[in-house]
């Protein structure tokens, strides 16, 4: 039975993340204490050391010798079943996509575990639920969250291959080379290019290189332009920010419009927790989300079918063209600019003809590996992840402790981890002209996959492994958590449906504490 003192234990733990992140909103929404430019080095501070730091503190610190193979057998049985679903979905059903499969299981199964499930699982639970949730954060960085990437690039590859190799081409392709600077095959950096090489056996070999590389346009053989703008994954930012707060941004802003839009706007108002969450380059990459706004005073934008990835390129109208207007001139939302219709939306399944070959699985499965390992390699959280496990290896083996010195550095940026990742979400929260960016139905059928078919899901696996009184619970409650930050950041990156993830992290978030306390309740009845 749940006593006023457990409940009083489990609000001294949530009231403060929650008091961080109102501190934020109110900041923004009310005050006007934050320029677009502080919120963006604060945030880009949140991606690069608070969270990466936090999570080598907390992985560092379990023991991996002690892991609880039941639970994690659980919660994998449980995100599995949900994929297998889908899949069974996404094979029987025409009206079904990758793009809803990528969205569904986000939306079902990958909880903000790290910066939530911690403090909340321990007051309710007590401290064994600690090792528990950062079990499982190991599990989702290392696991979860490459296998979704996978799927992105899977999505991406398929676009490119489908627009450039259409019919049976694409079964000829023996080899895919890939420049260095690739570091997507969404194209949404900057469009792709392809040239061909095929010996006297009909083999075909494919290098993909950036449009802008030096090399001279007579030596390819085929070039494609995937001109939908890229958002970068380096940041959390808000697609909706009203044009008052960029304006001071823009201004005086010049632009390369190449391939149909903008490639050198400067970087607005960035939001970082994961994923690719620090591009590790020189010059930091410009986000392109909204370049749209940029170009509005001078000419109003056209949108077109893009051949390659099935959405829409953003092209500058002449002056003597006739006007559109598309965006409003108080707001843009995610409606507006960021729902990009996939090439099997719509019944175009069958667009791309029936008899469209694709190359072999390993010569794909390569391409891919190749790229999502770049992309893990920019991630802070990737080494923070890794090196935390690998300290946790041989300390717990051979008990060694790690030197006060670096131990004083890590816990001093750690302490502020997630204190400053809820200010992150106040401030992203304050950003958006509305909470619900993606309408009522669908924010409806989001809050129902997050807090009811992801903990059911999860609560029927548990008791198939074995799970039972405090740990069973305690799963349940982990499957109802909010909205993860990762599925956002990705769905945002790629244009797969990137309101109703951030419909699912926002209003997921205002409503999660009740939510969960429900569960705590009922669940202790």
């Amino acid at each position: 039975m749940i006593t006023w003192g457990d409940f009083y234990k489990v609000m001294s733990a949530m009231v403060p993340l929650y008091f961080s992140m109102l501190v934020a909103y109110a900041s923004v929404k009310w005050f006007n204490v934050f320029t677009s430019a502080q919120c963006s080095g604060i945030n880009r501070f949140v991606a690069v050391f608070a969270v990466p730091v936090l999570s080598f503190h907390f992985i560092s610190r379990n023991n991996p010798y002690q892991m609880d193979s039941q639970f994690l057998l659980a919660d994998t049985l449980s995100k599995l079943s949900l994929l297998f679903s889908l899949s069974l979905w996404l094979l029987f059903f025409r009206s079904a996509t990758l793009d809803w499969l990528i969205t569904l299981f986000s939306l079902s199964s990958l909880p903000n575990t790290l910066v939530m499930g911690i403090p909340l699982l321990q007051a309710m639970y007590g401290h064994f639920t600690h090792s528990l949730m950062v079990q499982l954060v190991v599990l989702q960085s290392i696991v979860w969250y490459t296998l979704l990437l996978f799927l992105f690039e899977y999505r991406a590859a398929t676009f490119l291959i489908r627009s450039k190799f259409p019919g049976p081409t694409a079964a000829s392709i023996v080899k895919f080379e890939v420049d260095g600077d690739v570091i997507s095959l969404d194209g949404r950096d900057v469009p792709l290019r392809t040239e061909t090489e095929t010996d006297s056996h009909g083999r075909i070999r494919v290098r993909i290189r950036r449009s802008t590389s030096s090399a001279p346009d007579s030596t390819l053989s085929s070039s494609v332009g995937l001109a939908t703008p890229r958002l970068s994954n380096a940041e959390i930012f808000s697609a909706n920010t009203p044009l008052h707060l960029l304006q001071s941004h823009h201004a005086g802003a010049a632009e390369d419009i190449r391939f149909g839009y903008p490639t050198g706007s400067p970087r607005v108002i960035d939001y970082a927790t994961s994923s690719d969450a620090c591009s590790l380059q020189a010059t930091p990459r410009a986000s392109n989300f909204n370049e749209y706004e940029m170009t509005m005073p001078r000419s109003p934008p056209l949108w077109t079918t893009s051949p390659a990835s099935g959405g829409r390129n953003y092209q500058q109208l002449s002056p003597g063209m006739c006007s559109l207007n598309v965006f409003s001139s108080k707001e843009i939302s995610f409606r507006d600019i960021t729902d990009i219709p996939m090439l099997e939306e719509g019944g175009a399944k069958d667009s791309v003809g029936t008899n469209q070959k694709m190359p072999r699985a390993l010569v794909m499965m390569r391409l891919i590996l190749n790229v999502v390992g770049r992309k893990l390699l920019r991630n802070p959280n990737t080494y923070s992840s890794v090196l935390g496990l690998v300290w946790s290896l041989i300390s717990f083996k051979w008990n060694i402790g790690m030197p006060s010195l670096v131990n004083s550095c890590v816990e001093i940026v750690s302490d502020a981890g997630l204190g400053m990742a809820m200010f992150s979400l106040g401030l992203f929260m304050a950003l958006q002209p509305r909470i619900i960016a993606c309408g009522a139905k669908r924010a409806a059928m989001g809050m129902a996959l997050r807090f009811l078919l992801g903990p059911l899901v999860m609560a029927a696996a548990s008791v198939a492994i074995g799970l039972r009184g405090p740990k069973l619970r305690a799963a349940i409650v982990q499957a109802s958590l909010p909205q993860g930050i990762v599925p956002f950041v990705f769905a945002r990156e790629y244009g797969v449906h990137p309101d109703i993830l951030s419909t699912g992290v926002i209003f997921g978030m205002l409503i999660s504490l009740p939510v969960t306390l429900l569960y705590y309740v009922f669940l202790g009845l």
